[in-house]
């Protein structure tokens, strides 16, 4: 089966349990392609845990789950060395974060010490105890959730944190016809569990992973992501701009969403469909727009609508998702004039 064919696989079964929600699935999908952390954000109730769950058991992945809370302490995510009487010696214990992929429940509720700790896990892909570093497997994929209206015990997420998410996903509430079908399905089925399949295994995602970095990136279609994030610096609606490891972030989603829609290239449809959970959660916007509700997906929105999109190749003809999937070679640039 193809990389597209494994991946709309993993698409179908997610959302038998995640309905009404492809869109979203494709970007969580894309960031865990592109090896990289997703925060989960948006009011409870919108299946955040769930996402997380049902890519766990598609792909077969080992998951640990954490509910973070203010008392909660490093050692109880890295893992502490316990004394071993018969032996004489420290015994180290694995903590929750030596999985495949973890789930970190209400991320924000935890402490700013135990925040550092997951840190180096997420950016270095290792833990450091009691002066020992221990390397994490691979694939190692956080998956957080974050509720953005309950401030009530919480702390607010250190900017070089949300740095290192690659994507920050919206889940929304679904359309009422979703909503019916949701409904109508659970009555159904006569239980809360929806009996996924595992279609996929940790081979199968790395091998995707792999794939991602065969994708083809067009030097104008570089240049438009570069352009788009140096336009977030230099907007007048923002204190902080997205840094380069932005730049990246958002060439590697678009890398990935190729990979999910069969293609070896990537188009600027894909750069434009990743901007916003890849660059949006970076930004600080000036503390007196904040009174405005000025947000940073407010302004990825409007850099994407003055940066110019690369010409489209001649000879093909385009649709919003860009050209044909079945298309084997990247396009050719245009010389000349558009």
């Amino acid at each position: 089966m193809t990389p597209a064919g494994v991946a709309q696989r993993i698409l179908d079964e997610v959302e038998r349990a995640v309905i009404g929600k492809r869109d979203v699935l494709e970007l969580v999908l894309a960031a865990l392609l592109a090896d990289g952390h997703v925060l989960l954000e948006d009011v409870p109730g919108t299946a955040k845990t769930l996402i997380a769950r049902s890519f766990a058991r598609v792909t077969g992945l080992r998951l640990r789950r954490v509910q973070f809370t203010p008392d909660l302490l490093p050692l109880d995510i890295t893992g502490s060395a316990v004394f071993d009487q018969r032996s004489g010696d420290l015994d180290f214990r694995p903590g929750p974060v030596f999985t495949d992929l973890l789930l970190a429940d209400e991320v924000n509720r935890a402490p700013a010490k135990t925040q550092a700790a997951l840190l180096e896990a997420m950016e270095e892909r290792q833990v450091t105890t009691d002066g020992t570093t221990r390397p994490l497997g691979r694939p190692f994929l956080v998956l957080a959730t974050q509720n953005p209206i309950d401030h009530e015990g919480t702390y607010a997420l250190p900017e070089a944190q949300l740095d290192r998410f690659l994507a920050r996903v919206r889940v929304g509430y679904p359309s009422r016809q979703d909503e019916l079908r949701l409904v109508r399905e659970r009555a159904d089925r006569g239980t809360d569990e929806v009996a996924l399949e595992v279609v996929a295994d940790r081979a199968q995602l790395l091998a995707l992973q792999a794939q991602v970095e065969c994708v083809h990136v067009d030097a104008d279609v570089a240049g438009f992501i570069v352009d788009l994030t140096t336009a977030t610096r230099s907007s007048p609606k923002v204190s902080l701009g997205a840094s380069p490891r932005g730049t990246l972030a958002l060439f590697s989603l678009a890398r990935a969403r190729a990979v999910i829609a069969g293609r070896g290239f990537v188009t600027p449809d894909d750069v434009k469909a990743v901007a916003v959970p890849a660059l949006a959660h970076r930004l600080i916007p000036r503390p007196e727009l904040w009174v405005q509700d000025v947000t940073g997906e407010d302004v990825v929105r409007q850099c994407l609508e003055q940066v110019p999109t690369p010409a489209t190749w001649p000879g093909e003809s385009t649709t919003d998702d860009g050209p044909p999937a079945e298309s084997p070679a990247p396009p050719r640039r245009r010389r000349g004039p558009a």
